[in-house]
């Protein structure tokens, strides 16, 4: 039974929902489904206060569990997710990060009794060092490996007996709340119909794989021999059709795949080891950072350690700078390595691009690695200075991040040059449709069927058959930080750049009919609480209403411009060989991805060549290799007709 307000036919606004089953949510609705503030009484009389985002808790939030444990803290997608406090009945608790429903990230465990370990937690696990305290305060620093030894003395107050018993973090009676469809039917006037639909998410990762002995609230397993050992939690989410394939050890890339892996790992080392100072000149002068060669060997040397690939050399370009741009955007070292080095291979785009170069993804998605010339590293370097004062004035910067350039000499004296940087569609979200975009039309079109059209697929100006609808402060923004990334890349002679783009439909029809294999849920509405000045960091947070401006924000959300920005997509018009909104097209709630991609060409010989050929055959104006500043007003005033302020 659903009683509260309604708009166009659907629940909106304060409402009260109650299920057969006894459970009630009472609170905001928007376009028929929990978004806002509310609060949901389980059957078992589990009880959640807290922020809602597309029937899904989602932002801040307190939740009692029927067996008196309680949780207060950050929401993610139903799950954890940021920083928050889980108290257990018997008086333990845990403070600290989450991730997907579990404890990973800094954070102390704390014993009713006083005692305390203070550390890292990776997947419910302790990693590395930690520090224990007891109630006396006294303190002993040592390894994650000796919590479990230690947990029965450690953690257990005088008398006590381990209970065995299943935290509520593990899920159980703690199933996804249902998604509400409500509307009124259209067949037959004033009949209501609501369809309950089970959500479509990952299941509540559990702490604990089997019954665990809870020892006054440190929790651990025994092994056939006894000893204490600690439960590890696996969390199984869907998985999406991934872009690439993995380099196994038959592919062809193998070794320079494993011969790149060294090289980042010595250069981060070596770069790490001295202290972080303010940048100078001489740091831009790659003759100055990469004069000469380090060697590797595959019986190892002094600087380099043993290895199985082939001899090969390796240069390292500008260290200090782009440990600086590594911190600029706020990538952490350790991070960096294990993503690109760890044990997880790199994984290889199906093809090479246009250019030839060839692209390989981290595992994670984090890091995209790109083959590049010669010219390309040039051009790179030269700019370089000028593009780090421009990202560090201009935090949303929609330009490509960079983290490193590098190049390897192989045995047979083969050069391979290398650029790393940031994958614009890293992300929990599926990306369902792909845009390359140039604002040029000659020869822009992805010359696909549509049968052979999928989500890995990149379509062109052309293919393109949407604009984007965002609302007015995220319109504003992007047209003035675009107008500014542009000006930039004028005035350092750059054309032929793309504006890169990535759309999750939010509702699985949309997502089905884009030719989507696999469907992950996803929040409907995000909201920007204030707008950037002068290229700020933006801070945004879920509101009760997707419009509304929320001044005080207890966290800095995943949301930023270009990176998981709510919108809504309209099918549009084209007319000239582009699109236009037309006001009549089906509109889909979406998550945008955007970025300036492929800056490293100028106006070179070669496309001036380009330019008079092409002229030759088609109108001047339609073709991509047109001198800097035409390239610029062209691409802009594209941008501008695609994106426009949601009315």
């Amino acid at each position: 039974m659903y009683e509260g307000n309604w708009r166009r036919g659907k629940a909106s606004g304060k409402g009260r929902f109650s299920w057969p089953s006894g459970a009630t949510f009472e609170g905001q609705f928007r376009r028929g489904r929990i978004d806002g503030q509310g609060v949901f009484v389980g059957p078992d009389g589990a009880t959640y206060r807290g922020a809602w985002v597309a029937d899904r808790r989602h932002g801040l939030g307190n939740k009692t569990y029927a067996n008196g444990d309680c949780y207060e803290g950050q929401w993610r997608r139903n799950l954890q997710d940021g920083h928050g406090r889980y108290v257990w009945a018997n008086g333990n608790q845990y403070i600290g990060e989450w991730r997907a429903g579990v404890l990973s990230g800094r954070g102390a465990l704390i014993c009713a009794n006083g005692s305390r370990y203070d550390g890292v937690w990776e997947n419910g696990v302790p990693k590395g060092s930690g520090v224990f305290t007891w109630p006396t305060g006294g303190s002993w620093p040592g390894s994650s490996v000796d919590l479990p030894a230690m947990s029965a003395t450690f953690f257990a107050p005088p008398g006590a007996v381990a209970v065995s018993r299943r935290s509520s973090v593990e899920g159980v009676g703690d199933k996804a709340t249902p998604r509400i469809c409500i509307w009124e039917s259209e067949g037959e006037a004033g009949d209501i119909t609501c369809d309950i639909v089970d959500a479509l998410e990952a299941s509540m990762p559990m702490l604990f794989k089997e019954a665990a002995a809870i020892a006054g609230g440190a929790t651990y397993m025994r092994s056939a021999s006894g000893v204490p050992r600690w439960a590890s939690a696996v969390a199984t989410t869907p998985q999406s059709k991934r872009p690439g394939r993995t380099i196994s050890k038959r592919h062809k890339n193998y070794e320079l795949m494993l011969q790149l892996q060294l090289g980042i790992m010595h250069s981060v080392g070596k770069s790490s080891a001295v202290p972080m100072r303010e940048l100078e000149q001489g740091d831009f002068d790659p003759r100055e950072n990469a004069l000469s060669w380090t060697e590797f060997p595959p019986e190892g040397s002094k600087a380099t350690l043993p290895h199985s690939t082939g001899y090969f050399c390796w240069k390292d370009y500008c260290p200090m700078v782009f440990r600086h741009l590594r911190k600029l955007f706020a990538v952490d070292t350790g991070d960096y390595m294990l993503s690109i080095c760890g044990n997880d291979p790199l994984r290889e785009l199906s093809s090479p691009g246009k250019s030839g170069s060839f692209f390989y993804l981290t595992q994670d998605d984090q890091f995209m690695i790109k083959t590049v010339k010669k010219s390309e590293v040039k051009l790179l370097l030269k700019m370089l200075n000028s593009y780090c004062k421009h990202v560090d004035r201009y935090k949303n910067s929609l330009i490509t991040r960079f983290y490193g350039v590098h190049c390897v000499k192989r045995h047979n004296g083969q050069k391979v040059r290398f650029i790393v940087m940031g994958n614009l569609f890293c992300s929990e979200y599926q990306i369902h449709r792909r845009f390359d975009l140039k604002g040029s039309s000659y020869g822009r079109t992805a010359d696909k069927f549509e049968d052979e059209i999928d989500e890995t697929t990149t379509l062109k100006d052309l293919d393109l058959n949407f604009v984007f609808r965002l609302q007015k402060s995220w319109y504003t923004d992007l047209h003035e930080q675009l107008r500014r990334d542009c000006d930039f890349l004028e005035s350092e002679g750059i054309m032929d750049y793309s504006f890169l783009i990535g759309i999750h439909f939010c509702d699985d029809i949309s997502a089905s009919k884009m030719g989507s294999s696999t469907f992950t849920a996803s929040p409907k509405r995000l909201i920007k609480s204030e707008s950037f000045q002068g290229g700020g960091t933006t801070e945004l947070c879920f509101s009760d209403d997707a419009f509304d401006m929320v001044p005080d924000c207890s966290r800095k959300s995943l949301i930023r411009l270009g990176a998981h920005m709510p919108g809504r997509a309209e099918q549009a018009s084209r007319r000239s060989g582009f699109v236009f909104p037309n006001q009549t097209g089906e509109v889909h709630d979406v998550i945008l991805f955007f970025g300036i991609i492929d800056i490293l060409q100028d106006y070179s010989v070669k496309k001036r060549l380009e330019h008079s050929y092409k002229s030759l055959q088609t109108d001047p104006n339609s073709i991509s290799a047109v001198e800097p500043k035409l390239y610029s007003r062209r691409f802009q005033e594209f941008i501008g007709r695609i994106f426009v302020e949601d009315g």
